[in-house]
């Protein structure tokens, strides 16, 4: 019998998918929720949104419209640069942040995250072991996520970020004691182009223990964004 890591959170079903918010500006990341409407509860904004203009003005209007908010802008500097900047968004109404870094900016930042949850990344799930190697990491990447995992667990991260391939030995090592968020799932097979490299299917993520899934290109590229989205809840919606 395969062996199951479902997760134990208390989580309302609809919100366990985060749709990532990968589009040039404002003014198409609004056109796109407006287009999904009530399918999807939870969205993702991250560093080309960031760029592309009112930021936080956007992530307002998201809350105004009863959306949870993921800021996914992988924060690393300074420590105490780290812990001003998660103070300064944890007033913002945001539900969750992404940091990089050691133990000291993990601790800056949640010394300072009020009731916002702080998200470890542990290893892009764009990067695979020839990537690694050429960053200098010499080690295993299930040994680099569970070392990374271990920590933000000690420091007092809420969650980590994790490719769902390595979430069965997270969830092995430590229980269900971190909310784990999956990127790179896809309901379809991967594109020749697309640049996520360690991914899995929504079914595959949640057996092997993930919280949330992040899913972005698959429904923003899809003919019909708003039935693609139903039909990743309705997968959701079947593993609990």
């Amino acid at each position: 019998m395969t062996t199951t890591f479902i997760s134990t959170q208390v989580i309302p079903s609809r919100e366990r998918l985060i749709m990532a918010l990968d589009v040039p500006s404002i003014a198409e990341a609004q056109a796109l929720v407006e287009t999904l409407g009530d399918s999807v509860i939870f969205y993702k904004a991250g560093m080309e949104l960031f760029m592309s203009g009112d930021y936080f003005g956007f992530i307002e209007w998201l809350k105004q419209r009863h959306k949870k908010v993921f800021v996914d802008l992988k924060f690393f500097d300074i420590p105490a640069t780290v812990g001003r900047a998660i103070r300064a968004l944890s007033s913002k109404g945001v539900d969750f942040a992404t940091i990089h870094g050691n133990d000291a900016i993990m601790a800056a930042a949640v010394q300072e995250k009020g009731d916002l949850k702080v998200l470890a990344v542990t290893a892009l799930t764009s990067l695979d072991r020839g990537d690694l190697d050429d960053l200098g990491f010499q080690c295993d990447i299930r040994e680099l996520v569970l070392s990374r995992a271990r920590r933000a667990l000690h420091i007092g991260c809420d969650g980590i970020v994790s490719s769902g391939l390595e979430v069965p030995l997270l969830r092995q090592e430590l229980a269900h004691r971190l909310l784990v968020i999956t990127p790179g799932v896809r309901p379809v097979d991967n594109r020749e182009d697309d640049d996520q490299k360690r991914v899995v299917s929504v079914e595959q993520a949640f057996q092997n223990g993930a919280d949330y899934i992040v899913v972005g290109r698959p429904i923003r590229d899809a003919e019909n964004p708003k039935a693609m989205a139903e039909k990743i809840q309705q997968q959701i919606a079947a593993q609990f």
